[in-house]
């Protein structure tokens, strides 16, 4: 034993093997000696019966004074009843943030959700949240963190709130497979950005428009058949694009579409006499399952985005997406006086807020029906004045006129 300064630790030559040194003064701190000539600082103390030993920092770079002082706050938790040593253990053994990513995509993505929404989480995970807080480990994220990765991302107000969604997921299932406490989420309470729901719709008369660039466009052979009724179908169905886009002849039964998976699960959409005459213009392909064929042999189109580029083009409607069709197909609906929640089975929607985006369309033929209501009850109202009030006798108007006084002569 010796008084570890630093006068006399740099008098230590390098041991053949390791060596360890305890201070006199300190009962527990210690310097550790290594054959190459590295020297660290150590506490150690007993605990369960069994000797523990904490590395505070190597010789060089944290002074003697230093390690004592950390030393004695050690020993002070030791003294407590704490066990410094299996602390750092176990907080070393806490997984990372970019390791719950990983098994988030792998036992809870990959099992549940669609291709395209695995997609789109990996895309998020892998560019907004392992590069920010993928080091970070799960006992030490905070809603801070959480707050100031949301914030970097304001300029994509839609981006941000989706990151927000999946992180404040990723560590509900964290709770649930118990690496962190239960009601620990560190997203909790941290805003979501508003964002404008995009309402663009197609009027009567852009509607007449595309549907004559699509029948020229067949005419003149610049797009296929598949194509231009797959357009056709996503505005007399509502449907989403890959709903159509992987539609199987196998899937079309007497009376309806039957949709064995969709976004929203298994699903079941009314065929009209107007779908039925654009499926039967359709040529089924032999060997080819699907409806709106590319071409590729036995696989749907790939792709039905640059179609829609050309498509909407000659149309002017450049602004429109292909989602816009479905979203046609909602306000038309409501614009009708369907009842919401029709509306909503119409379109899949699982849950009636998503379809409570279009309710303010119903305002128009409310206020056309107030008014013809108001406009019927005001006649009324002036055929009943008419009648209680009839046009005035010779006799009654001579029995309102007012008499004056006349002076006679004085």
């Amino acid at each position: 034993m010796a008084r570890l300064t630093k006068r006399y630790i740099d008098s230590l030559p390098a041991p053949d093997g390791e060596q360890l040194i305890f201070d006199e003064l300190l009962p527990g701190f210690g310097l550790r000696l290594y054959p190459t000539g590295r020297k660290t600082f150590l506490v150690q103390y007993r605990s369960g019966g069994r000797t523990r030993r904490v590395s505070l920092g190597r010789f060089g770079t944290v002074t003697p004074d230093e390690a004592r002082g950390r030393a004695r706050e050690l020993l002070g938790t030791v003294a407590a009843g704490n066990n410094p040593s299996e602390d750092r253990r176990q907080e070393r053994m806490t997984p990372t943030v970019a390791s719950l990513c990983s098994r988030f995509l792998i036992e809870h993505v990959e099992q549940h959700c669609k291709p395209i929404t695995i997609r789109e989480y990996r895309r998020t995970i892998e560019k907004h949240i392992k590069p920010a807080i993928g080091a970070f480990r799960l006992s030490d994220i905070s809603r801070a963190d959480i707050s100031d990765l949301h914030h970097r991302m304001r300029a994509t107000p839609y981006q941000a709130n989706h990151a927000l969604s999946v992180m404040s997921k990723m560590f509900n299932l964290a709770e649930i497979w118990g690496l962190k406490p239960d009601g620990s989420n560190p997203c909790r309470h941290v805003k979501k950005y508003r964002v404008h729901q995009r309402e663009r719709f197609l009027s009567p008369e852009e509607l007449k428009t595309l549907g004559k660039v699509l029948s020229d466009c067949e005419a003149n052979g610049s797009e296929s058949k598949p194509v231009v009724s797959a357009f056709r179908l996503l505005i007399l169905t509502g449907c989403r694009l890959n709903e159509i886009r992987m539609l199987k002849w196998e899937f079309v039964k007497p009376g309806y579409l039957v949709l064995p998976d969709s976004k929203t699960g298994p699903r079941r959409i009314p065929v009209t006499p107007e779908i039925e005459a654009v499926l039967a213009e359709i040529p089924e392909i032999e060997g080819n399952p699907y409806i709106i064929t590319g071409l590729i042999e036995g696989q749907p189109i790939n792709d039905l985005q640059k179609p829609w580029r050309r498509i909407r083009e000659l149309s002017g409607l450049e602004d429109v997406r292909i989602h816009d069709l479905r979203h046609t197909y909602a306000s038309n609906a409501v614009m009708g006086g369907m009842d919401i929640l029709m509306v909503s089975k119409l379109l899949g929607h699982t849950q009636i807020q998503t379809t409570m985006r279009y309710a303010h369309l119903a305002d128009d033929p409310v206020k056309a029906a107030a008014a013809k209501i108001a406009s019927s009850l005001r006649q009324a109202m002036a055929a009943r004045a008419s009648e209680d009030d009839p046009a005035p006798t010779d006799e009654a108007e001579a029995s309102n006129i007012v008499q004056f006084p006349t002076r006679t002569g004085t």
